[in-house]
């Protein structure tokens, strides 16, 4: 039972999209979403520097479409199932054709720019930290006024609030915690200074008709299978201010049956949380076209 999964925020490196430029159709594809959405995702993915795409109205279009673009290059992909982590999502819902992809790049925009306008209100961020035990972890957090933003399983917990708390943080580590990571996001996303994006974004999702899923669509709210397009669609925009619960993502896929686990452009992230909390699945992660090969054998291997 093979698993498909999109990274989030945080995940983008400069140029990671230069090498896939290079396949037969891809650069014209990446330009004819850069037209439908007023952005060029081309010069992002390969010219722009670090700051350049931390700029969440950036990233997150970008991110979406580097998962739509390596997903393209396996050719035909018949997961048990797909999810992505926060704005992997809605690279998630184009996989199981709840929108299609100018669709779900054109509302992503929307997100990014919505939340970019949010996060510029107050000075917030995001740490992951590494170790310790949630019981322990959430109640310290919450004293500190600090969100578990995403509960990601495999001992990592992201925190998310406003730069003084997440100093204090720094400064009062969880017990068991071994250390506390900045992330690449320039806002205290999943969290309640998200609202006003929640708002735009809904007003956005009205003009949709998204179709429902054809593959099982797990979702960041609380690793539940959603049926229908209209429920994935509700969940994508409430998402915006709410936690990540990868953990239980995880889980699902567990009783899902899962076999091996495939993780698009940029991957990396969600594969090593696998190998943590999903011992005995095979995992590729796609960070390079060189890693197709081995992508296309672990699907043949293992889709249903």
């Amino acid at each position: 039972m093979l698993v498909l999964v999109a990274p989030g925020q945080g995940a983008q490196t400069p140029g990671f999209l230069t090498p896939w430029l290079d396949l037969p159709g891809a650069a014209d594809r990446l330009g004819a979403w850069s037209d439908a959405i007023g952005l060029d995702l081309a010069h992002y993915g390969t010219e722009a520097d670090a700051d350049a795409i931390r700029d969440t109205a950036v990233a997150q279009p970008l991110l979406v479409a580097a998962g739509l673009l390596s997903a393209a290059a396996l050719g035909d992909v018949v997961p048990g199932a797909v999810a992505g982590h926060s704005v992997g999502e809605f690279t998630a819902a184009a996989f199981a054709g709840v929108l299609d992809d100018t669709a779900a790049l054109a509302l992503v925009r929307k997100r990014g720019l919505a939340m970019a306008e949010a996060a510029a209100i107050t000075g917030t961020g995001m740490s992951a930290l590494l170790g310790g035990d949630p019981e322990v972890t959430i109640p310290h957090l919450e004293k500190l006024g600090l969100t578990p933003a995403n509960v990601n399983g495999a001992g990592q917990i992201v925190a998310a609030g406003t730069l003084e708390q997440l100093a204090a943080l720094e400064a009062d580590k969880p017990e068991g915690v071994r250390r506390v990571v900045a992330l690449k996001v320039a806002g205290a996303f999943h969290t309640h200074h998200m609202a006003p994006a929640v708002d735009t974004l809904a007003k956005a999702a009205e003009e949709l008709s998204p179709g429902d899923p054809e593959v099982t669509y797990v979702s960041n709210k609380d690793g539940q299978a959603v049926a229908t397009g209209a429920e994935v669609l509700s969940r994508l925009v409430g998402q915006v201010a709410n936690p990540v619960r990868w953990d239980l993502c995880m889980e699902t896929f567990k009783e899902l049956g899962v076999t091996a686990l495939v993780e698009v452009c940029p991957g990396g992230t969600l594969t090593g949380l696998a190998k943590r909390a999903l011992p005995g699945v095979a995992t590729v992660a796609l960070k390079t076209p060189d890693d197709l090969d081995a992508a296309r054998a672990l699907i043949a291997e293992h889709q249903n």
